[in-house]
């Protein structure tokens, strides 16, 4: 199918609330799905509202292992789904909402890829705050992956807390504990080097695959930079928080 005509059909279903629409299910390659996702936020920008940033989603090795793929996906963030520390959500109109406990890494430099190091990455980080990320699981990424990216990734919004400024370049990705809470009860508790991709590493991942489509990380964009355990359901009445060592604490709460 031509992107163009995909970016049509999938903003037209936007636009009424309606998702994984039946034209593009098995229609869309890989790469049809990224240069649809990224017509889309075209069309919000033209609307007027602003980028944020990007998500980094499957950045576990056995959650790509079971979709079959090798390689991470990513979406973009926009501003108007950026909320704060202990911010209060109603779930009414969220379909199958779950929350994903991450890092958000802000970038100080812009890099654009192809070729762009490690090195280069972490030379060009601003910033690291505890976050939650706000899904919508409203279509089956397994299923239809290309059509899933197309529709972002699940992306409904995310909630950042209190960042650590300048970024510490010693900070210990690897052994950072992360510890969630809902209603007051551990749930999970994780370290990050069992759980997920170096961070650093798949966000050079990220400027790298950015530039294939001519498109540059920027300065002041804010990376979320993968869940360290899955997706989490929620439910009216929950009160999550999740500490992060060496970072600090994040909170929200749904009714």
């Amino acid at each position: 199918m031509n992107v163009d005509e995909a970016v049509d059909i999938l903003w037209d279903h936007l636009q009424r609330g309606e998702y994984f629409p039946e034209a593009l299910k098995g229609a869309l390659t890989l790469e049809d799905g990224y240069r649809a996702q990224l017509g889309v936020l075209g069309r919000w920008v033209a609307a007027g509202e602003q980028q944020a940033g990007w998500k980094i989603a499957l950045s576990g090795a056995a959650t790509r292992q079971a979709i079959g793929i090798d390689a991470p996906a990513f979406g973009y963030l926009l501003e108007r789904g950026h909320y704060t520390d202990g911010a209060s959500f109603q779930l009414d109109g969220m379909i199958n909402p779950a929350i994903e406990s991450e890092l958000c890494i802000t970038m100080a430099k812009t890099l654009k890829g192809p070729g762009v190091t490690r090195e280069q990455v972490i030379d060009a980080l601003g910033q690291v705050a505890p976050s939650f990320e706000l899904v919508s699981l409203r279509g089956n990424l397994a299923a239809d992956l290309p059509l899933g990216v197309a529709d972002n990734i699940a992306q409904w919004g995310f909630v950042t807390g209190d960042a650590l400024a300048p970024y510490p370049k010693e900070l210990d990705l690897a052994d950072m504990t992360v510890e969630i809470h809902k209603n007051g009860e551990v749930i999970e508790r994780v370290r990050g080097g069992d759980a997920l991709d170096d961070q650093i590493d798949s966000i050079t991942w990220l400027v790298n695959e950015l530039g294939k489509y001519d498109v540059a990380l920027e300065a002041g964009h804010h990376i979320m930079s993968g869940a360290f355990v899955k997706p989490l359901p929620l439910t009216k009445g929950d009160a999550w928080q999740t500490h992060f060592s060496s970072v600090g604490t994040i909170r929200a709460d749904f009714s």
